[in-house]
């Protein structure tokens, strides 16, 4: 186990700056020929091993501040829908990462390092995963033809402004209504970017569809679904009236005019007419997914339950999206979403709202109800392992823990690898269970830790090997947990107290050194920057002069405009 990747806590206001950057890399907007690789002129600003820990600190901020839905089955399904979009990009052995973004505007970016995020109200309005598929590839090919190290060469005159957008907010996010707090002064130094850098990059947006729109064929999607998304946006945008308020952020963000469109469906028309000379050309095969740098499950033993086309004829992205909709959301605003909805339009009863239902039910503390929504799919499809995950789930929480422990064993020999059944497995062997069963809960998880930055891994190992006896590897996951989470001066503290205990053995103290150390350098970047986060407080005051003298004369926007 370990600390998380690697930080670069000397440059932190760097970080910040180049993650505030990466939100303006969607404003880009492009118009004809492709342009070349850059330079060494804007390479040498940030060195791709840099800009990967920029998105990773970008990341952790962001889960700091519950902007991130962190769930195993989703992070595993977006994932596998972005991979399949590297491995037929023209870079397929660059970084990538994909998450979701908890926001309900219509939205994506891509940020430093590969790490492109998807809003929740994206893939909400999405019809179809080829839909979705598109945004990505579209933000896979800003990063692949270096559009974020341009706009971070030509926008170095605004790094300060930015700077201080991106500290402002998160000291935002320590007081109430934290995450509406943040989010709007990330957006308001965002718009102001973005309306800065939107000259500079018309033609970084055709480029990116175009780049775009061939990633998509060769992965074996629609590749009219692009253009088809950004002209039913605006469609929608036509008929809802008047205002900027009702312009989709995504069309904010990402200008489309006639022009552009009709540029795009003319390349998915030629790639379409290519496809059906050479059939084969649009199937992924097993090379392309081994020059990759997807993580393993993903390239030689696929045991993600979201793999697309399902045998069964349920439609796994559907459920996905209902997925999405019901964890960003208010549950008992779901619950009655869905009833109402199945009450007065039968067209509205299909199984992704079934399921959709039944996780707004688990969400609601309604396990029992849940089961009833559940068992009909489950009937229908019996072999499909998103359906037996959700029943293993609600039995678990109905009160019929051995008959959900049945299940969550029949899915964990069937794939051993996958983190939600896994999660899900963990929490029935330690919730009411023996030490013997919480220490096979954590030999479960003990695998998963090196290859994953999601802190709910690690608090679930940590809950595991609490109750299986052994407190100081629990200390060790929840200090792990906590750095994930954005709460870096909880790890310290959490390791601190560890490094006090007697009955550590050499090892151990060994491990928790290690930890201190890599932490410290950021802890006192963080206080001698008086940066407040949720889980430092400290220098409130100080940070609200600073930033009174640094903006002086100008526009800034400041964690106590809210």
């Amino acid at each position: 186990m370990r600390m998380a990747p690697r930080t670069l806590p000397s440059r932190l206001l760097t970080t910040l700056v180049c993650a505030s950057l990466a939100f303006a890399a969607g404003a880009q907007d492009n118009g004809g020929v492709r342009l070349p690789d850059l330079g060494s002129s804007a390479n040498a600003l940030v060195s791709p091993q840099e800009a990967q820990d920029y998105g990773a600190a970008m990341l952790r901020q962001m889960r700091g501040l519950d902007m991130v839905v962190d769930d195993a089955m989703l992070d595993d399904y977006i994932n596998d829908l972005g991979y399949r979009l590297v491995a037929a990009s023209d870079k397929p052995k660059d970084h990538f990462s994909f998450f979701i973004v908890k926001d309900s505007v219509i939205n994506a970016f891509a940020a430093p390092g590969g790490y492109i995020a998807v809003n929740s109200g994206l893939i909400d309005i999405t019809n179809s995963e080829s839909e979705l598929a598109g945004v990505i590839a579209h933000e896979i090919g800003h990063i692949t033809q270096n559009h974020l190290q341009r706009a971070f060469e030509s926008s170095k005159k605004d790094a300060p402004l930015m700077a201080l957008v991106l500290l402002g907010a998160i000291a935002a996010g320590a007081g109430a209504h934290a995450g509406d707090a943040a989010g709007a002064v990330l957006m308001g130094g965002q718009g102001l970017m973005m309306q800065r850098q939107i000259n500079f990059t018309r033609k970084d947006e055709v480029e990116a569809d175009r780049v775009g729109i061939q990633t998509l064929a060769k992965a074996g999607f629609d590749p009219n679904a692009m253009a088809g998304f950004f002209e039913r946006m605006q469609d929608t945008m036509r008929a809802g009236a008047g205002g900027d308020s009702d312009v989709p952020e995504l069309l904010q963000t990402h200008p489309v005019n006639l022009s552009r469109i009709s540029d795009a469906k003319s390349r998915a028309q030629a790639l379409v007419a290519e496809q059906k000379q050479r059939p084969t050309s649009s199937t992924l095969v097993k090379a392309q997914w081994e020059k990759s740098t997807a993580p393993i499950a993903f390239v030689k033993d696929p045991t993600s339950l979201t793999t697309r086309g399902g045998k069964d004829g349920l439609d796994s992205y559907a459920l996905m999206r209902e997925r999405v909709r019901v964890l960003s959301d208010d549950a008992l605003q779901m619950t009655k979403y869905y009833a109402a909805n199945f009450d007065h339009q039968r067209e509205f009863d299909t199984p992704a709202n079934r399921y959709g239902y039944a996780l707004a039910l688990m969400r609601s503390g309604n396990g029992g109800k849940a089961v009833e929504q559940i068992q009909p799919l489950l009937t229908a499809h019996p072999d499909n392992q998103i359906i037996q995950l959700a029943m293993a789930d609600a039995k678990l929480q109905a009160g019929r823990r051995g008959e959900a422990l049945v299940i969550y064993a029949d899915l964990n020999r069937q794939s051993p690898r996958n983190r939600a059944i896994a999660l899900g497995y963990a929490k029935a062997l330690t919730d009411n269970g023996s030490t013997a069963e919480a220490t096979q809960a954590a030999d479960m998880l003990r695998p998963m830790l090196d290859s994953s930055d999601e802190p709910e891994l690690y608090r679930s190992f940590a809950r595991a090997t609490e109750k299986a006896g052994d407190a100081i590897r629990s200390g060790e996951a929840y200090a792990d947990a906590s750095y994930l989470s954005g709460r870096p001066f909880d790890a310290m503290e959490q390791l601190k107290r560890l490094l006090k205990r007697p009955d550590l053995d050499y090892y151990a103290r060994a491990r928790i050194q290690a930890r201190i150390s890599d932490l410290t350098p950021l802890v006192m970047e963080l206080r001698k920057r008086k940066v407040q986060t949720e889980d430092n407080p400290d220098g409130r005051t100080q940070q609200l002069q600073r930033e009174g003298e640094n903006c002086a004369g100008r526009l800034c926007f400041s964690a106590g405009q809210r």
